[in-house]
């Protein structure tokens, strides 16, 4: 497959984004997946593959996938399992890029709060909420809804969508016992949300103590 300068500049993104976020712990061992828009018709993905350590992640650890979660081209590699979640979330959201974390706090915060009402992480009341886009106001309420983990693909990627039907102004999502979901318009809107959200969970959970709700 020959690659693109669109292409070719995502990978190097994506790569140096793994490697920060190693560098902050939020993707130990090989957990994490990220992804960017380098086409919209026909839809296709840069995205990291599979099993792959975040914290020596390179360009050519980075694939191209089609709508179907499919490699274009020939690879030696296989694409992230949670292709079909990216490709149902830029779907869904018309994003530019995709970033799925696994911090110890994120990962706490989906099981504590799975059993609340909204099956959501509420946040309200933080001028961090401010980075999100869109967002003007401490006084903004953030829901996080999170979403039972499964080992089916499609039918996770179905139980996602319905979930950002059900949710429409949300910027991000929790995977159960699994980790962060959010995007962005562009790749530098999706990592700053990162970074908004695993503060805001990490001042939660150590706020709360064993009372969290």
């Amino acid at each position: 497959m020959k690659t693109t300068p669109l292409f070719e500049r995502a990978a190097r993104e994506l790569a140096a984004v793994g490697r920060r976020f190693y560098s902050r712990g939020w993707v130990m061992g090989t957990s994490g997946n990220f992804s960017a828009v380098v086409s919209r018709k026909p839809l296709r993905l840069a995205i990291t593959a599979s099993s792959l350590p975040k914290g020596t992640l390179r360009p050519s650890d980075i694939l191209q996938c089609d709508d179907s979660g499919r490699v274009i081209g020939r690879a030696s590699k296989k694409p992230s399992a949670e292709t079909l979640l990216h490709v149902e979330i830029v779907r869904r959201r018309s994003a530019g890029a995709v970033l799925h974390t696994h911090s110890v706090w994120s990962t706490m915060l989906s099981d504590v709060w799975a059993s609340s009402p909204d099956a959501a992480v509420a946040i309200e009341g933080y001028e961090m909420l401010k980075g999100l886009a869109g967002v003007t106001s401490h006084e903004h309420r953030e829901l996080v809804p999170i979403v039972e983990n499964d080992q089916d693909m499609r039918r996770l990627a179905g139980r996602v969508g319905e979930t950002l039907e059900r949710h429409p102004s949300v910027h991000a999502f929790l995977l159960r016992r699994h980790g962060l979901y959010t995007w962005g318009e562009t790749l530098a809107d999706a990592e700053r949300h990162v970074e908004i959200l695993e503060f805001l969970f990490e001042t939660i959970g150590r706020q709360g103590g064993p009372s969290w709700r």
